[in-house]
Formats: structure tokens, C-alpha cells, sequence
């Protein structure tokens, strides 16, 4: 990885933002002033901050059904939940709370009742395996869990109380006898919680890393944290556009279970009065229905649903009017991605961003304008966040248009992994966010990869999304994704993993060939197995572990579980 070329004048640019007496990347932002009172807490900052006026507006309503609640219910039900959590679920001060819960509009008033109730709440996929859940709540010790009648058949034996919890508000009314502990618990609308004293610092949520290299952590966020999701980057997206917010309309198909899809929809954007339209599960005709019937301007997503959009949205006939923005996360956008959905859809404001869990999804955000449209950006570093640079071997920092391991520090990172896991991941408030990444000379972000998926071929470092970005050009090839194995002789080489296009006869040999054309001689793919599809997290992220697990049990079974070529598996430098 070398540095770029210095553009000229580019110097000066770097300077306004660039300090190389400490190798500090600043925001090119303005700061933001948050809360410096220490005894606020996430949910009466987000009320403070919804607006007084329109009362009836919708905050939340359900995709499939129409279903609303309004700016008045969500204060009133979360209030409600709230109170029924500490006087009849005997919730105290700290215990944590497991939500197993698919989206709904009872998702994010269950998430700020049990902050509000001083709890903090862990959030998990509902479609999670029973030994997953039995992981989660060895790992969490939950008091309390909040699951539905779909999942509820797959929680291994429990010794605290599981409530069911309706997707709508509706259906708790109507007797059901499965919901009535959950009816049970809003019983306390007309009373005044005294919720236990919570200050900034205290813990409000356990969110879990998404394990794309490794084993997934428990990340402890803050309230002081969560402030900063809504400040740093909800809210301050909002203001980079001339609209009022409160008009806003999104279309929630991100897993709220997921720090991306929770910060925007269960947090931030509830403090803005927008409106958000909330899809149980993505399906991509019911999106373009949604964008449709509700007038959706915002549309939040993972490079897999921008795919699918493209496919699914037929621009001539459904060109999607309404939309203003598509803002894209978790994972990187291919170039071709980008390009195809530029042009089916140029009326519409395609930025990418940058965030961690264990940054609360604070991090960058990409801004285009008339003169800079630097889609494969995830753009510049949001208000109050700072960022270095580290050379992964000499611990330098770095200055523009050199590749390192990105480093962040600001109000938004995490206190630290559930039980003291990976204590060195922050260094003096430093987190390091494990990604190989560099600034160009305007202070825009640039992610490479991960630093513990850069293969180690005979000495020299090749990025795995170096070779997908190439891959993913070739005609025959739907997607791919590029890892390691080990190897005697190199140490690691280049294995790719290729969906082939329908019908196509794309053989290993052509596949290596394609590489080798485009790269050095030691970035050369030297392995290539077909597979069916691509393993990714729920956010979109390839699951390489399990690519790299994959491997290693074909390896015991025997070669011919590999589809590869011979010839090119042992080619040289």
C-alpha cells in the first residue's frame, strides 16, 4: 500500500484539516455543541428534541398496513412501557433487557421504554438460531425478554420472563391472550414514572459487532453515546438539506437489531418528527409499493437492497419521484453498483457512509455537490469526530493519500466490549476500528478493508476488496468475495469465492486469468471455488470467517472439494 501523488496545491488543502505534528485528521465540519449537562439521559433528549407542534403527525407507521402512531402516542406508550417495566416487571436500575424483536412500530418504543425505565437494552436478530440466544443470555444475564410468537418456539429454556411483544399496537387491544402480559405492562399510562437517576455515562444498550473476522463482541453504548448518534449524525445529516426534517419521510428496511438500522429508526430520527415507514423484512417489490404509496423521500440501505432496487424499481416505468435521498452503509458499494444505480436513478442523492458499532454508527458521512460527487467515498468526517491514520506496522501516523489503519476518537465511541474483551481495541480514547483506510487531500474517507482480512502473500499485504472490485466487472460473475487460506510455501494466498451468472460456463482458469491480466504478479488469485451465494451479515458485510471455516473443512475432507486450477495454484512471482 503506497502512498499517493500529491496533487498540486494538495498541501494546503490537507492543512485545513490535517495536522502532521500529531497526525490528527479534524472534522471539516463545525463543532457541534452537545448536552453538557451529565444527568441527561438518550430518551428526554429525544423528546426535548421532537418537535412540540402537529402532536396527531405520524412518527411511526407500518409498511404493510397502514397503522400509525402518532408523535403523542410514542411519548405516551414509551412513558406507559416504561412505568409497567419497573412496577410490574420489577425491572431495577442496570438490568439489562434482550429484545428479539423483527421490525415493527413496537420496536422503538420497547427500545426507549427500557432506557427510560433505566435499563439497558441488548438487541439480537430474531431469526437467531437457539443456541445463538442461549449465547446472548449466558453473555448479557438478561432480566427480562422481549420476543414474538414467530420466535418464541426457538428460545432454549430460560429463567427469566419472556413477553411476547405484537408487531402492532392494534392486536394487543384485541384480547389476544399471547400478548396479555405485554397489555399488562402499558397499564401505567396515567401515572408518573420515577424511573432510578441515569446520567450520561452510564450504559444504555449492548449492541454485538458483526463478527465479519472474527467472534462478535458485546459493545457497551452509553446514553452520552446514543446523544451523539442523534447529534453528530442523524440530525446534522438533516441540516445539510434545505427541506424541513419533519417532512422527511424514510423507508425502514435496515434491521433495527443492527446499530445502523436502530440509531436511525429507534433513535435519531424520532427526535427529528420525520416520519418513518417501517418494513417488517425487505422484499424489494414491497419496497418500490412503499416509496410509492407513502411518499417516501429517504431511503437508508445496504449495498444488497441498492442492488435490488436497481433491479426491482424498472426506472422508465417506476421512477421512484418522491425519493430525495439513498444513503448507503455497513459495507462497501462495488463501482459497478454505484454506476448502475447513478443511472437509473438520477434525480436521486446517492451518499455512502461510514460507522462501527463501536462507534454508535458515528463516523463519516458523504455530502455530494455540484462540483464533488465522490460516490466511492464514504465521505467526511462528521462534527466532533477525529481520526488518525496508523501505519499497521511502524505505529506512524499518516498523512493524506496514505494507507494505514483508521483510528477514531469522539464523543460517539463506546465505553469498551461487554466483559473487558479486547481490552487494546482503545488506546487513550483511540478506538481502532480495524480497517485499512486513507484521507485524499479534500478530507474525504476511503476504505480499503480489514486490516485482519489484508492477505499476506510472500511478504507483500493484498486487500481483499482490491480483487472483488476487479472480479465483480467480469460479465460472468454475480458476486464474489475474496479471502485466504494458508499456504507452506507463501504463507497465504488469494482464494476467491464466485457466484456465476445463470447459465454461465466461467471456469477457474479464466477466472485466474481475468485477475492476473489487472494486478501484480503477487496480487494473482490462486484459488477460485463456485459457490451459490455469498455469506453475509444481516448489514450486507461478507462473513469471511466462515468463508475461511469453509476452507479449512474442505481441506480435511480432501481437494476435490475445491473447484480450482492446478496450473495457476502454484504460478510465481
Amino acid at each position: 500500500m503506497q502512498d499517493a501523488v500529491a496533487a498540486p496545491g494538495a498541501a494546503n488543502a490537507a492543512a485545513t484539516f490535517y495536522c502532521a505534528a500529531t497526525g490528527v485528521y479534524a472534522s471539516t465540519h463545525p463543532p457541534v455543541a452537545l448536552p453538557s449537562d451529565p444527568s441527561l439521559s438518550l430518551v428526554p433528549h429525544i423528546f426535548a428534541r421532537l418537535p412540540a407542534a402537529r402532536p396527531d403527525a405520524p412518527a411511526l407507521l407500518d409498511a404493510a398496513t397502514a397503522e400509525a402512531l402518532s408523535r403523542a402516542d410514542l411519548r405516551r406508550l414509551v412513558s406507559a412501557l416504561a412505568a409497567g417495566l419497573r412496577r410490574r416487571g420489577g425491572l431495577r436500575g442496570g438490568d439489562v433487557v434482550l429484545l428479539a424483536l423483527p421490525n415493527s412500530i413496537a420496536f422503538p418504543v420497547a427500545f426507549l421504554a427500557v432506557l427510560a425505565a433505566g435499563s439497558v437494552a441488548t438487541t439480537m436478530s430474531p431469526s437467531s438460531a437457539p443456541a445463538e440466544i442461549a449465547a446472548r443470555a449466558r453473555d448479557t444475564s438478561p432480566a427480562l425478554v422481549f420476543a414474538t410468537p414467530d420466535n418464541v418456539g426457538k428460545f432454549p429454556p430460560l429463567r427469566v420472563p419472556v413477553v411476547l411483544v405484537p408487531d402492532a399496537f392494534h392486536l394487543a387491544d384485541d384480547g389476544a391472550p399471547e400478548f396479555a402480559p405485554f397489555r399488562e405492562l402499558l397499564l401505567f399510562d396515567s401515572e408518573p414514572l420515577l424511573a432510578p437517576p441515569v446520567v450520561q455515562d452510564d450504559a444504555a444498550a449492548i449492541l454485538y459487532s458483526s463478527g465479519t473476522s472474527g467472534r462478535s463482541k458485546g459493545v457497551v453504548l452509553t446514553h452520552r453515546n446514543l446523544i451523539a448518534t442523534v447529534e453528530l449524525f442523524v440530525r446534522f445529516e438533516a441540516s445539510q438539506y434545505a427541506a424541513p426534517a419533519c417532512d422527511n419521510v424514510y423507508l425502514a428496511a435496515l434491521p433495527m437489531f443492527h446499530v445502523y438500522g436502530l440509531s436511525l429508526f429507534a433513535v435519531g430520527l424520532l427526535s427529528l418528527g420525520s416520519t418513518v415507514v417501517i418494513m417488517k423484512r425487505f422484499d424489494a417489490g414491497d419496497a418500490v409499493k412503499a416509496i410509492h404509496r407513502f411518499k417516501v423521500t429517504h431511503f437508508p440501505v445496504v449495498p444488497p437492497i441498492m442492488a435490488a432496487l436497481v433491479h426491482a424499481a424498472k426506472p422508465a416505468a417506476m421512477p421512484l419521484e418522491s425519493l430525495v435521498q439513498v444513503s448507503t452503509g455497513a459495507a462497501p458499494s462495488s463501482g459497478r453498483l454505484i454506476d448502475d444505480f447513478v443511472k437509473a436513478f438520477p434525480h436521486v442523492d446517492l451518499i455512502q457512509g461510514y460507522g462501527m458499532t463501536e462507534s454508535a454508527a458515528v463516523g463519516t458521512r458523504g455530502f455530494n455537490t455540484s462540483k464533488q460527487k465522490k460516490y466511492a467515498s464514504v465521505g467526511l468526517l462528521a462534527p466532533n469526530m477525529h481520526a488518525r491514520i496508523v501505519h499497521v506496522e511502524t505505529g506512524c501516523c499518516l498523512p493524506p493519500g496514505s494507507c494505514g489503519e483508521l483510528w477514531l476518537h469522539g464523543p460517539a465511541i463506546m465505553k469498551g466490549y461487554l466483559n473487558h474483551e479486547d481490552s487494546c481495541a482503545i488506546n487513550d480514547g483511540w478506538l481502532r476500528t480495524g480497517d485499512i483506510a486513507y484521507f485524499d487531500f479534500d478530507g474525504y474517507l476511503y476504505i480499503v478493508g480489514r486490516l485482519k482480512e489484508v492477505i499476506k502473500y510472500k511478504g507483500f499485504q493484498i486487500a481483499p476488496a482490491d480483487l472483488e472490485a476487479i472480479l465483480i466487472e467480469h460479465p460472468g460473475i454475480v458476486d464474489v468475495a475474496v479471502t485466504s487460506t494458508k499456504d507452506e510455501e507463501a504463507g497465504e494466498i488469494p482464494v476467491a469465492f464466485v457466484v456465476r451468472k445463470s447459465g454461465s460456463g466461467l471456469s477457474c482458469t479464466q477466472v485466474m486469468e481475468y485477475v492476473a491480466k489487472q494486478v501484480s504478479p503477487y496480487k494473482k488469485v490462486r484459488k477460485v471455488v463456485f459457490v451459490e451465494s455469498i455469506p453475509k451479515s444481516p448489514a450486507g458485510k461478507v462473513l469471511r470467517r466462515l468463508l475461511k471455516d469453509s476452507l479449512a473443512a474442505s481441506a480435511v475432507a480432501g481437494p476435490t472439494s475445491y473447484s480450482e486450477s492446478n496450473s495457476m495454484r502454484h504460478s510465481r512471482l
